[in-house]
């Protein structure tokens, strides 16, 4: 069994590293404001910050929500940097700027540690479930380390490439998640408006090339009108800006994602920004005057 170390508790981190401490490992536990109670009752060791963490543990997974807070995780005054030894490894499983991930892990790496990027999709359900699939960045040798625990978290785990590989992936995934919550948004809207029973829309797309996860999931949360996240809107939009923001320095032009992002941004702009990502529609149910679910 091995010492783990599990910094960041919210929505994700916290059934996450329940699964590590169901499978017998010994995970020592970080998390703002505090530590899940429900964690310590099922054998997690809370610690009194990121240092202390990374003393104990030989492994040291962060699932934080941004940047800034990664960095700030793994490089503040008594963050996991101050309690690293050489031969650990620090998992990064957020997601973050691919950019500041390479810099992030050349700082590690001086420390003589390993550092993978392994950011998650599949959201809160796929937490909760240990099927989320996860997309590495880093070496060969440390991702067979790693691998065994990525096993206890998801189903579909890729070594893509280099550090900052793995973060590429996810924000090319949440590119896709993002224009298809859009298409299927549309696709209800129109249905509904055209007098159609959108839930019957829906369960006849489902048989055919249309099917999706996005339609299965956020198209019934469309449908039933269950905006509670899942994951929020805010998230979505700073993947969205890492997307973006990439494509600028790259010298690409990505329309729909900025298509996406500005619903995004309207459903904040409506109070909006804690809705589940799903919650897109309301924004295309705005331009309309017209609600899924509403007689035509």
């Amino acid at each position: 069994m091995s010492k783990i170390g599990f910094v960041g508790l919210g929505i994700m981190g916290s059934p996450m590293a329940g699964h590590l401490i169901a499978a017998g490992h010994e995970v020592y536990l970080f998390s703002i404001p505090s530590v899940p109670q429900a964690l310590i009752d099922a054998g997690g060791k809370p610690c009194c910050c990121g240092k202390e963490v990374a003393q104990k543990a030989d492994i040291i997974i962060t699932m934080v929500p941004d940047t800034p807070h990664v960095a700030a995780a793994l490089f503040d005054a008594n963050g996991i940097a101050e309690g690293l030894s050489a031969g650990k490894i620090v998992v990064d499983m957020s997601s973050i700027s691919p950019i500041e991930t390479k810099e992030f892990a050349k700082k590690i790496n001086a420390l003589g540690c390993e550092y993978l990027d392994a950011p998650v999709s599949g959201g809160e359900v796929g937490a909760k479930n240990a099927t989320l699939s996860i997309m590495v960045g880093g070496s060969q040798a440390a991702f067979d380390t790693i691998k065994p625990l990525f096993d206890l978290m998801g189903k579909n785990i890729t070594l893509v490439g280099g550090n900052g590989d793995g973060q590429t992936a996810k924000v090319a995934n949440q590119i896709i998640v993002a224009l298809n919550i859009e298409a299927v948004g549309e696709a209800l809207l129109f249905a509904a408006k055209a007098g159609a029973d959108p839930a019957k829309v829906r369960e006849a797309l489902m048989g055919g090339f249309a099917s999706s996860k996005i339609l299965e999931i956020h198209g019934d949360r469309m449908v039933k009108r269950t905006f509670n996240p899942g994951f929020r809107i805010e998230l979505h939009q700073k993947d969205l800006n890492l997307a973006l923001s990439s494509a600028r320095k790259l010298g690409l032009s990505l329309p729909n994602t900025a298509t996406a992002q500005e619903l995004f941004n309207s459903c904040a702009a409506h109070g909006g920004s804690a809705w589940d990502h799903s919650g897109m529609v309301r924004a295309l149910e705005l331009m309309a005057n017209f609600e899924i679910g509403q007689k035509a």
